[in-house]
């Protein structure tokens, strides 16, 4: 279920999660290229903790709300969707239950792209950043923004096991409109 806020930016419903990453074989991940920071962490809870690709450690904030995720790129990258891996059965309080995803040049400028309301989810859950019309199909930044708004059960902090991003991968001939995929088609796309 989405609906539209006043804001302009879209507004989703997600419930559960998927207990197994599944991503698109056009998508790559992006956030190798990224530099990340947090707005606080408990010691041992860090950034490192989002990207080590393992379920048991995660990030976990220490102060006021909102908590914020920054991932800063050095040239400008297509990002088309982010996946979370949150888990409501051990953290309970800790596991957000509104977020917010913004994107821009630097912290100056950022604008509020999706809200996302999740509902009690245990695994990978699924943001798409493409907007309502069909050929926005992913957003082009310098930054992007993830805010944990609130957390289930009113609690203070919140734990994040694992953050991914990803964009659409680049086509192999560069100036090619088209992306073939068999190597025939490729060995005749330029003239000499």
């Amino acid at each position: 279920m989405a609906t539209e806020s006043s804001e302009g930016e879209e507004e989703t419903k997600l419930m559960g999660g998927n207990p197994q990453l599944v991503v698109d074989a056009d998508l790559r991940e992006m956030a190798m290229n990224a530099a990340w920071s947090v707005s606080s962490c408990k010691p041992g809870n860090g950034v490192s903790s989002l990207r080590d690709d393992n379920y048991e450690t995660y990030w976990q904030s220490d102060g006021a709300q909102p908590h914020l995720v920054n991932i800063q790129f050095q040239k400008k990258v297509k990002l088309q969707l982010v996946a979370l891996y949150v888990d409501f059965n051990l953290d309970e309080s800790y596991t957000p239950s509104k977020i917010s995803i913004r994107a821009g040049d630097g912290f100056h400028n950022l604008k509020e792209i999706k809200t996302v309301e999740l509902v009690k989810p245990t695994g990978w859950v699924y943001i798409s950043l493409s907007g309502n019309d069909p050929r926005e199909t992913f957003v082009n930044t310098f930054m992007l923004q993830i805010g944990v708004l609130s957390n289930h059960l009113n609690g203070r902090d919140t734990h994040v096991r694992q953050i991914k991003i990803y964009g659409p991968r680049p086509n192999p001939i560069p100036h090619q409109p088209f992306q073939f995929t068999s190597t025939e088609f490729i060995t005749y796309s330029t003239l000499r």
